[in-house]
């Protein structure tokens, strides 16, 4: 049986060319799913990755189901980063244009007084729950219209802290809309706000297959902090790289690094909290045109970075939580194309790692580089299941076996030294396996460090 085409699924002729302009033909998985019950009116709740098609799969109902004629703004998009909003516009802008529907964007960081023109003429309105709740405080539009609201990465936005922001933007909304929720996951507090704000939802649950080739290598690399620096350097002069997207924990240290980077005639350029909208906006284009092929980023500043061709994610500081490495890591091998994702770890943090490699089944990978694995019954709680990149980006959480099986090999020695054997790093199925004979032992006596070394090119996808 053949595989239903956006017309079949209910997308109107404009939008359908609209589409096909863009070179989209067919619906990503996530869009058939979601497609019908949207287009039809019900409020559905989606958990689904982030690179997996999910915008469109919300963007073209909204665009079906605004009329031109509807008083503004008639829906609602929220979105935890000025970033994922921007990358929401420039996604469904081209569709809303062919329904004649203007789009309008509003954020932190760039003039609240042209926004608030922009605001209320706007058929469609993205917006991050802080600038929107300023603009309504100054009375500068209504939300009484609003007849569809969506909650993009919901989940996100709660860790962010903008639930009460969220409740009373959603206070001022008919209850007599369409609501969507989107999000990495449906448990916890992000499944108790969907619930909350969804009628009779339908629920529907996207995972990348994890029967097809796998997309992204993971490896661990045991490492000093006086190392790093060298470390990262060795992977990011490989010939083969292609965009590397390094991230850090602070502000500061991103300017450090990205500093200390260009120090080293790498073109690296740093993207945080603190540096303007205009700073960021040319800092992405920058990356992405390569003028710049190396990015350094905080957690919150890369949420939403949607670039093609991001060979590399570095984890030049390791992440805090199991959630952080799977938005870390889903920025690489996205719609198709296949990527590495490099983890740096300490003695000191290798507890804290060791957890996450076990929610994600990632054990192999982790024990290839000479890191031990700390016993279950010191884990978070957190049940498992598998590293679920792939086509999309990162899943996580619960599932099947990771499609990203590490092959350990012997790293680690009595003595100091690079340790004996060959380090691997390999997709269990599919091209471009990395591995190689392991690196000058960075992490001191003790024990060797992994070394990562590429056989083939990942796909840029450009």
């Amino acid at each position: 049986m053949s595989e239903r085409s956006f017309a079949e699924l209910g997308v109107s002729r404009p939008v359908s060319d609209a589409l096909a302009a863009r070179g989209i033909n067919a619906p990503f998985p996530v869009q058939r799913l979601v497609l019908e019950d949207l287009l039809a009116g019900h409020d559905v709740m989606v958990k689904s990755p982030t690179g997996s098609g999910k915008t469109l799969a919300f963007g073209i109902p909204v665009v079906e189901r605004t009329a031109a004629e509807a008083k503004r703004p008639a829906a609602l998009i929220l979105a935890p980063t000025r970033e994922l909003a921007q990358q929401i516009v420039e996604e469904i802008r081209r569709e809303a244009h062919s329904r004649a529907l203007k789009v309008a964007c509003v954020y932190g960081g760039a003039g609240i007084h042209k926004q608030s023109q922009e605001a209320p003429k706007a058929h469609i309105l993205v917006a991050t729950p802080g600038r929107l709740q300023d603009l309504l405080d100054r009375g500068a539009l209504t939300l009484e219209h609003v007849r569809m609201l969506v909650l993009d990465e919901a989940d996100r936005m709660l860790d962010m802290g903008f639930r009460p922001a969220v409740d009373r933007i959603v206070k001022l909304i008919p209850h007599d809309r369409q609501t969507v929720v989107l999000s990495a996951t449906l448990d916890g507090e992000a499944g108790a706000l969907a619930d909350k704000y969804t009628t009779d939802a339908r629920r529907h649950e996207h995972a990348v297959s994890q029967d097809g080739p796998a997309d992204i290598s993971h490896a661990f690399e045991r490492v000093t902090d006086e190392g790093k620096l060298d470390a990262l350097l060795e992977h990011l002069r490989h010939p083969e790289r292609d965009l590397a997207l390094v991230f850090v924990r602070t502000k500061h240290g991103a300017d450090r690094l990205a500093k200390r980077l260009t120090g080293h005639k790498v073109k690296a350029v740093a993207i945080h909290g603190n540096r303007s909208q205009g700073q960021r906006e040319r800092a992405l284009a920058s990356f992405e045109s390569g003028e710049n092929d190396v990015l350094v980023a905080t957690d919150v500043a890369a949420r939403g970075i949607d670039v093609r061709g991001v060979s590399h994610v570095i984890n030049f500081d390791a992440p805090g939580q199991t959630d952080d490495y799977v938005h870390r890591i889903g920025r690489t091998g996205r719609a198709g194309a296949t990527g590495i994702g490099v983890t740096f770890v300490t003695d000191a943090q290798s507890g804290d790692v060791s957890k996450i490699a076990r929610d994600l089944k990632l054990e192999d990978e982790f024990a290839a580089a000479g890191l031990r694995l700390s016993a279950p019954s010191q884990q978070s709680g957190r049940s498992g299941g598998g590293y679920q990149g792939g086509n999309g980006g990162g899943g996580g959480g619960r599932g099947g076996r990771s499609s990203y099986k590490g092959r350990s090999g012997s790293s680690s020695g009595s003595g100091s030294g690079s340790g004996s054997g060959a380090p691997k790093a390999r997709r269990r199925k599919g091209s471009g396996a990395v591995g190689g004979p392991s690196a000058p032992d960075r992490a001191g006596s003790g024990g060797g460090s992994q070394r990562t070394v590429y056989s083939s090119k990942p796909s840029r996808g450009r």
